[in-house]
């Protein structure tokens, strides 16, 4: 077996990728028996470049390590694109079409059919790609020679593109041209059916950019009845509220239309259902929305959902910290940074972080509350109070969960614990790293399923001391039907 060394340039610079070494020790064993023939169906010279790239030295990489070929090295001062100048392909699955008009000289691959876990966009100097790229092709990329960068300074969508050019704020990809699309951009005879990814409008985020996506139980906002995609006093792209009904409130996003897609004058359906899209962002990167591949992908035939009036519920548990602990109790099971009471501006509440002010560290800290009989009522629903103090780029470091088996004072490890709530912790506003004392409260998060005597614990994950954000909890109520 060779040893290959990946080193790539970005502009004039050299870097090595040691994540792409270490995959090539993964994916370059000897070639055994694999049968890497095209059928003739795509035409000999589109044949003859696949069946060189599959079966000569190119290694395949990762959707997700070519977009760290960019973004490991990116230096938001330079704004550099990076030439490939390894021999290394890509393969991915399309997701997106420019049938309709909602796309332009552009598409996105996905890593998979099905579950897929990132996309990449490609840009390309071409118009109706959907005849060649159609939705579910597999496609292979030669990036040997291309460019991985964005088209537009700080959008944040990583793109491969055919050449660089520069100007006072940095370097940017451009489309592949006819040429290198030919040569580069190469079908395979496989179209596969493209299983959207079922989420919720709170999980999507920056990694989601690409992918083909289905949202249930979802609507146009109710003041938008009567209107159509696009708003035709505005110049190239309207974006209309969509939204979910999540306990005592909606959940929105955007759903953007360009003013060349073909049904932009359709009117939007009134119904609730579910909305297939592509994850993609505004044209100056700023936020994200959902684009269209088709109208049909819109299914909103069933009756709008009505959202929980909390004026039917009665607060049968509340706990303000005011004091401290008042008998809750704090125990660790990693590491010595743990919860604490503090108060700030007249509001008392716990504070769970992992940041020793200079780094994170080990963080494993469970807040749990005294006993509570949760057989006293019926359908009983939680809502946290909690300020965002501050977070990192990591994963959301809190977690809700109930037990009705832990014993006070014991290790927390040795009870059985049943997880609530972590969409809507999800959900809650994020400041991005700056100090924040709003207090937001989720959503109900439905713990009607606990029975007898039980806890209710908080806990602070650093992941490994991966986490540093800062989490204050205000408040703990709990509500029941009056």
């Amino acid at each position: 077996m060779k040893k290959i060394i990946l080193t790539l340039m970005k502009t004039n610079k050299i870097f090595t990728l040691f994540t792409i070494i270490a995959m090539s020790f993964a994916v370059t064993s000897c070639v055994q028996d694999d049968d890497y023939t095209v059928p003739s169906s795509l035409g000999d010279e589109e044949n003859a470049l696949l069946n060189n790239l599959l079966s000569g030295d190119a290694i395949e990489v990762t959707i997700a390590q070519v977009k760290d070929m960019y973004l490991v090295e990116f230096d938001p001062a330079d704004n550099a694109a990076v030439l490939i100048e390894e021999d290394i392909y890509v393969k991915g699955y399309v997701s997106s079409s420019d049938q309709t008009g909602n796309f332009f000289k552009e598409f996105y691959i996905q890593d998979s059919p099905s579950n897929p876990t990132g996309a990449i966009k490609i840009a390309i100097d071409q118009v109706d790609t959907y005849n060649q790229f159609n939705l579910g092709r597999e496609v292979y990329v030669n990036l040997k020679g291309l460019y991985v960068g964005e088209q537009r300074i700080e959008d944040g969508v990583v793109t491969i593109g055919g050449d660089s050019e520069t100007d006072s704020f940095g370097t940017t990809v451009v489309r592949l041209n006819e040429i290198q699309k030919a040569r580069q951009v190469l079908r395979s005879p496989n179209t596969e059916v493209m299983e959207p990814l079922v989420t919720t409008f709170s999980q999507l985020n920056g990694n989601s950019v690409g992918l083909l996506v289905s949202i249930m139980n979802a609507e146009f906002a109710d003041d938008l009845a009567g209107e159509a995609y696009f708003d035709p006093i505005q110049s190239f792209d309207t974006q209309r509220r969509l939204q979910t009904c999540e306990g005592t409130s909606y959940t929105t996003f955007n759903l953007e239309t360009s003013s060349f897609a073909n049904f932009k004058n359709d009117p939007l359906p009134l119904g609730n259902g579910t909305i297939t899209a592509v994850v993609n962002k505004t044209f100056d990167g700023s936020s994200l929305i959902l684009a269209l591949n088709s109208p049909d992908d819109v299914n909103f035939t069933e009756a709008r959902c009505e959202l929980i009036d909390i004026s039917d519920y009665e607060i049968i548990f509340e706990e303000d910290f005011d004091g401290g602990l008042n008998g809750w109790s704090v125990i660790n099971t990693a590491g010595t940074r743990e919860w604490y009471a503090a108060s700030f501006g007249g509001v008392s509440y716990i504070r769970g972080s992992a940041y020793n002010g200079s780094a994170a560290e080990e963080m494993v800290s469970w807040l749990i509350s005294p006993s509570f009989d949760f057989d006293a009522q019926s359908d009983q629903q939680l809502v946290l109070e909690i300020a965002d103090a501050f977070s990192d780029a990591g994963e959301e470091p809190l977690k809700a969960y109930y037990s009705n088996d832990y014993v006070a004072g014991s290790d927390p490890s040795t009870a059985n614990w049943t997880e609530v709530g972590a969409a809507e912790i999800e959900a809650l506003p994020i400041n991005n790293g700056f100090f924040d004392n709003n207090y937001d409260a989720t959503n109900f998060i439905d713990i009607s399923a606990a029975t007898g005597n039980g806890v209710i614990a908080l806990v602070y994950d650093s992941d490994n001391a991966a986490i540093s954000s800062t989490r204050d909890l205000a408040n703990v109520k709990i509500f029941s039907p009056q």
